[in-house]
């Protein structure tokens, strides 16, 4: 049976994220309050939690599931060639609602999905996604909905969704943004726009004025 804790109440959040970290450390999935949307999230080392992501949310393979971080730093950890550009995006508007798809280290073990050798990496501005993952360091996390149903924009509309299939449920209340994440690939020698989301393509322009977007 899922849990679910009040990360609004002191005491309860201590217990929440405690019992989460526990989760995600035994390969179950969590779910967790983002700067964006509600994110339903696991260990992003483990092949067989991921596949229970996506089978939670009744999604294939041809969408490989983001990581989210804790800190910048890590990235270092996770990615290769990732150029002056890159990390003047990260500086700029990191953590917040910028998605940046990059190459991967060739010797991680991990499976996300077809990657065709790259990942979409975020830090979220959330305190309580932020905690749990220096806690537990890098988590593959999508959107907390059944594959083609709405992004939950709170904990109600995602435990309705995805049910005992989750250990843990984080309660932060209703999330202060609703729009997803803008998504650049920086995995080329030009910052190309993938999606353009809470950070529009003029102010990403202000940072990378090369900036192209893809049709």
């Amino acid at each position: 049976m899922a849990r679910r804790y009040d990360t609004n109440d002191a005491t309860d959040r201590a217990t929440g994220l405690r019992e989460a970290a526990s989760a995600v450390r035994r390969g179950e999935l969590v779910v967790l309050p983002t700067d964006t949307v509600y994110g339903v999230g696991a260990d992003a080392f483990s092949a067989e939690a991921v596949a229970d992501l996506l089978q939670a949310k009744g999604r294939g393979r041809g969408m490989p599931t983001p990581v989210l971080i804790g800190s910048p730093n890590t990235l270092h950890g996770l990615v290769t060639d990732f150029s002056e550009l890159a990390w003047e995006l990260v500086d700029a508007f990191w953590p917040g609602a910028l998605t940046l798809v990059a190459k991967h280290q060739p010797s991680l073990k991990w499976d996300l999905g077809d990657t065709r050798g790259t990942v979409a990496v975020r830090m979220p501005l959330h305190p309580v996604a932020i905690e749990l993952l220096t806690d537990v360091g890098p988590m593959a996390v999508s959107s907390a909905n059944l594959t083609g149903h709405p992004a939950p924009e709170n904990c109600d509309a995602a435990q309705e969704m995805l049910g005992d299939s989750i250990s843990v449920y984080l309660d932060g209340g209703p999330t202060p943004g609703i729009v997803p994440s803008s998504i650049v690939d920086v995995s080329g020698s030009v910052p190309l726009l993938l999606r353009e989301g809470a950070i529009s393509a003029e102010e990403l322009r202000k940072v990378v004025p090369d900036l192209e977007v893809a049709n």
